[in-house]
């Protein structure tokens, strides 16, 4: 990726991407709003605008390697997928049982299987010493 031309696009993206991280940590705690997404959006804004932000965000232990697999095969390890899949289950578990109505809890439950089913198709890639790429700078 390379920083975008414009100073005021740079400045918009690098904007944009302290949102989506805040967003993304806030989605940590919060069932109904999801951190990778917000990960992923926030990695891109910082592509376009700081080399600095971007391989920083690359070198971490735990959201790098998800970004880089995500940037060059738009896919995610399996381990991250279940890990996934095993916090929705305790996030939005627990959110259905202490709503008071069965109307929030049908709503969670639809939210938790539309976000389930975006989940499931996302494309899955076994990370081994063999496959695994070097970030290029």
């Amino acid at each position: 990726m390379r920083l975008h031309d414009s100073r005021l696009v740079r400045l918009a993206c690098l904007i944009a991407g302290f949102v989506a991280l805040a967003l993304g940590l806030v989605g940590i705690v919060v069932p109904m709003l999801p951190t990778t997404p917000f990960v992923l959006l926030a990695a891109a804004c910082f592509a376009r605008s700081s080399v600095r932000l971007h391989d920083a965000m690359l070198a971490h232990r735990i959201a790098g390697p998800i970004i880089h697999e995500w940037q060059t095969h738009r896919a995610m390890p399996r381990k991250a997928k279940r890990v996934a899949y095993g916090l929705m289950l305790l996030s939005f578990g627990s959110s259905m049982l202490l709503m008071p109505s069965n109307w929030h809890r049908l709503l969670l439950g639809s939210v938790g299987l539309i976000l389930l089913f975006f989940l499931w198709r996302v494309p899955v890639r076994e990370i081994t010493p063999q496959t695994q790429d070097s970030p290029s700078n």
